[in-house]
C-alpha cells in the first residue's frame, strides 16, 4: 500500500477509534436523559458540559483548518459551557450530531489526497493540517476516556452493558 494512502486511511482510523479505544457512539449510547446535567462528586463539569467542551474543541480546531478568518473562542473559558448551564435532550442530540459531523468532516480531510497533510497552514504559525488532526484525535480520545469513566462513576452504562 502507498505509504500516502496508508497514513490517510491510519488518520481516518485513528479519528473514530473503534481499534484501542471505544468510539465515541458506544461511549454515548443510551445515556440516561436525567443525568446529563448531574455534576459527579469532585468533578467541576456535567457529562453534556464534558461533550460540548468535545464539540467546541473539534469544531474549533476544523475551523482553523478550513478558514483563515477563524476565530478561536478565548482560552480557556470559550471552550466550555458557562458552569450553570444545562441541556435539554434537544440540545444534547444536537451536541452529539454537531460533534459527529465535524469529526466526519476531518475525516474528509485526512482522506483527501489533495489536503497536503504537511504544508504549514498559512494563516497558522507552523501548524500543519497533520498536527491538528492528530490534536483532534488526542483531545477526543482523552476526554471520551474521562466521559467513559464519568459514565462508571455515575452508574449510567446499561445494566447489560458488557465490558
Amino acid at each position: 500500500m502507498d505509504r500516502d494512502v496508508a497514513l490517510r486511511d491510519y488518520l481516518s482510523r485513528l479519528l473514530s477509534w473503534g481499534e484501542a479505544h471505544m468510539t465515541f457512539d458506544s461511549a454515548v449510547a443510551e445515556f440516561p436523559p436525567d443525568q446529563m446535567n448531574a455534576r459527579p462528586p469532585n468533578v467541576p463539569y456535567t457529562p453534556w458540559q464534558l461533550l460540548e467542551h468535545m464539540r467546541i474543541t473539534q469544531w474549533d480546531i476544523l475551523g482553523f483548518i478550513r478558514d483563515r478568518r477563524h476565530m478561536s473562542p478565548e482560552w480557556p473559558e470559550g471552550y466550555w459551557p458557562a458552569k450553570e448551564e444545562q441541556a435539554g435532550e434537544a440540545r444534547w442530540r444536537e451536541t452529539i450530531q454537531a460533534f459527529r459531523e465535524d469529526l466526519a468532516a476531518l475525516q474528509a480531510l485526512a482522506s483527501d489526497p489533495t489536503t497536503d497533510l504537511y504544508a504549514p497552514i498559512p494563516h497558522g504559525d507552523g501548524q500543519t493540517t497533520l498536527r491538528e488532526i492528530l490534536l483532534a484525535a488526542d483531545h477526543n480520545s482523552f476526554h471520551l476516556g474521562e466521559f467513559a469513566i464519568l459514565r462508571q462513576v455515575m452508574g449510567s452504562w446499561p445494566k447489560d452493558r458488557e465490558e
